[in-house]
C-alpha cells in the first residue's frame, strides 16, 4: 500500500513540475524571445487549461503528502512500540538471570557463608560486608626476629 502511494507520489509530482513550467510567464523574458504558446491550446489559451490543471495537481500533491506522512508515522509509532516490548522482555530476562545466578550463589556458598553475613540489614539494596582477609605476609627482612634460644 505505502509503495503504490509512493508511486503516485513522485508521478503527482513530475506531473505539477511539468504544469508549472509550460505556463506562460506574465512578460519579462518570455515576451523578449518572441514567442507565445497560447496558440497551441487554442483561442482562448491556455490559461484557463493550465490553471486548472495546476490547481487539481497541487491538491492531489498535499493530500498525498498528508497521507504519507500520516502513514509513516503511525509505522514509527508501532516500531517505538515493538521496540519498547523488546526492552522490557531483554530487562526481564536479565532480571530473572541474576535471581538465579543469585540462588546457584547462595547454594555453592552453602551454611557456612550464612553464618558470616550480618543479622540484619538496614536496606535490602545494602551488601553484607565482606570478612577481614589475614594480612599478606611481608617480606622476610621486616618479620620479627625469633627468641633466642637458651
Amino acid at each position: 500500500m505505502i509503495t503504490f502511494l509512493y508511486v503516485v507520489y513522485v508521478m503527482v509530482c513530475l506531473f505539477l513540475i511539468l504544469v508549472v513550467l509550460l505556463q506562460a510567464g506574465r512578460g519579462g523574458m518570455g515576451a523578449a524571445f518572441g514567442g507565445s504558446s497560447q496558440t497551441v491550446f487554442g483561442s482562448s489559451g491556455a490559461g484557463n487549461f493550465l490553471t486548472r490543471l495546476t490547481v487539481i495537481s497541487a491538491a492531489l500533491f498535499m493530500m498525498l503528502s498528508a497521507a504519507l506522512t500520516y502513514v509513516s508515522s503511525s509505522g514509527e509509532k508501532s516500531l517505538e512500540q515493538a521496540s519498547e516490548r523488546v526492552r522490557l522482555r531483554e530487562e526481564a530476562r536479565g532480571e530473572k538471570g541474576k535471581d538465579a545466578a543469585k540462588k546457584d550463589g547462595d547454594k555453592a556458598a552453602g551454611p557456612a557463608s550464612t553464618s558470616e553475613a550480618p543479622a540484619s540489614t538496614s536496606s535490602p539494596d545494602m551488601k553484607a560486608p565482606e570478612p577481614a582477609e589475614a594480612p599478606a605476609p611481608t617480606e622476610p627482612a621486616q618479620q620479627p626476629a625469633a627468641p633466642a634460644q637458651q
